[in-house]
């Protein structure tokens, strides 16, 4: 097992590099000074002498290379630099805004699968017929509607003609109701037509049509038998799910004001703030990297037969 999880953080290491190397790569071909910027964002007139001062301390008139090592070797230190915007820490603006970040993706993915679970499991058990054909409609239309125009909508109805649940911002339990259930939809509609079809190839396989020949149960063969099998594909949907809340809320955030990591991307790209922006890549890479490690090590707990793979 120690060696299965050192040989995945091995393959991770050029994932690593290769999304860092591109991002400040792009930010660095990106059009306009930074020097500029920072001194424009702080309200300081930029005069050439002020501005050649500038890229002097902040290293910009290094060669390429040279100024992507020494940003490298500070993100290792934890210093992503200083935001022009704000004009502080970027490490500490991202882990300010991740609290609200969590907060909104784990009740829309605690949300998602109570919804999707039994509604891709039913769909499933009951295919080809009404329920399978209504649970596959609205699916469809869920997943159809772009999150921004559902979020539009959901602020239309409830916050601005009932005037029951806030228009924007973190301000108690009911301003979560909303970019919360954007999020669900979209999310809870692609889980359980995935969820479906994992069920469906799994009972269409062999083993069921024995178990089913003994006269097992068939709560028992869904439970103990199907289930279990589909426990691979559940489990990497969800992963890749969390990941994508945590990564890419960015719209739904910016949309209700809901300060999350997210919404402060988004700020971020708009100011052409380069060092936050470079942040929330690494960000990105950092989470996703670390759920697909987790996703791969839950494998060798979940299916027996990697293990067997591995002793041999």
């Amino acid at each position: 097992m120690r060696k299965y999880i050192i040989k995945r953080l091995i393959h991770l290491i050029p994932v690593l590099f290769g999304i860092t190397f591109l991002t400040f790569a792009i930010t660095y071909f990106s059009p306009g000074d930074p020097a500029v910027l920072m001194l424009s964002a702080t309200g300081v007139s930029p005069s050439p002498e002020l501005v050649q001062k500038v890229r002097e301390e902040l290293g910009l008139n290094n060669p390429f290379l040279v100024q992507y090592f020494h940003w490298l070797m500070s993100v290792f230190k934890g210093n992503f630099g200083n935001s022009y915007k704000y004009s502080k820490p970027v490490l500490d603006l991202i882990l300010e805004a991740l609290p609200a970040t969590f907060k909104l993706a784990g009740t829309s993915l605690i949300a998602m699968m109570l919804i999707a679970l039994p509604l891709g499991i039913m769909s499933a058990l009951h295919r080809n017929k009404v329920l399978d054909y209504i649970i596959r409609v609205v699916s469809f239309f869920g997943i159809s509607m772009p999150g921004f125009w559902v979020g539009l909508l959901l602020m239309y109805i409830f916050s601005i003609k009932l005037k029951i649940l806030p228009v924007m911002g973190d301000t108690g339990w009911k301003s979560i109701i909303l970019p919360m259930v954007t999020l669900t939809i979209a999310m809870a509609s692609k889980y359980t037509r995935q969820l479906r079809a994992a069920v469906l190839e799994e009972i269409s396989q062999d083993y069921v049509i024995g178990a089913r020949a003994r006269g097992i149960k068939e709560r028992a063969i869904l439970f103990g038998h199907v289930m279990q099998s589909s426990l691979l594909s559940i489990v990497t949907l969800l992963g890749l799910s969390l990941g994508s809340l945590l990564g890419g809320t960015a719209i739904v955030e910016t949309i209700f004001s809901w300060p999350g990591v997210g919404k402060l991307a988004v700020e971020a790209i708009f100011s052409r703030d380069y060092p936050l922006i470079q942040g929330y890549v690494v960000w990105m890479t950092v989470i996703y990297v670390l759920i697909n490690l987790i996703v791969d090590i839950s494998y060798y707990f979940l299916d027996p037969r990697i293990r067997l793979e591995k002793r041999a």
